[in-house]
């Protein structure tokens, strides 16, 4: 039969999971934040305006789930989106937004190149 392919389990999983990983609002914003660039924890939660322990939590959410990446810078840790893929799929989604709800604003999200 050379009907529709299916995607594999595995695959399937994976991008379920990182589905997943971009389900809340509040983690959305912090990769919406991080597009500019790696940030620390203490730049994060200035931005994003939640308490610290909850601003590791999604951290710890996205990372596990290979959003971000981490890089120790002493005491402190850096985060970073992963690959220019993640801020594709944002901006894709934001740009299905905008055009379901005309009277909605279209957000500054770069689109990966």
């Amino acid at each position: 039969m050379n009907g529709p392919q299916l995607l594999p389990d595995e695959i399937a999983q994976q991008v379920a999971d990182t589905m997943f990983a971009l389900s809340t609002p509040s983690r959305l914003q912090i990769l919406a934040y991080l597009q500019h660039g790696p940030r620390t924890v203490g730049e994060i939660v200035d931005a994003v305006g939640m308490e610290q322990s909850a601003i590791s939590h999604q951290l710890r959410v996205l990372r596990d789930h290979n959003v971000v990446t981490v890089r120790r810078l002493g005491r402190s840790r850096q985060y970073a989106v992963r690959d220019e893929y993640l801020i594709g799929i944002l901006a894709d989604a934001l740009s299905h937004i905008t055009s379901v709800d005309q009277a909605m604003p279209a957000p500054a999200i770069r689109a990966a190149s």
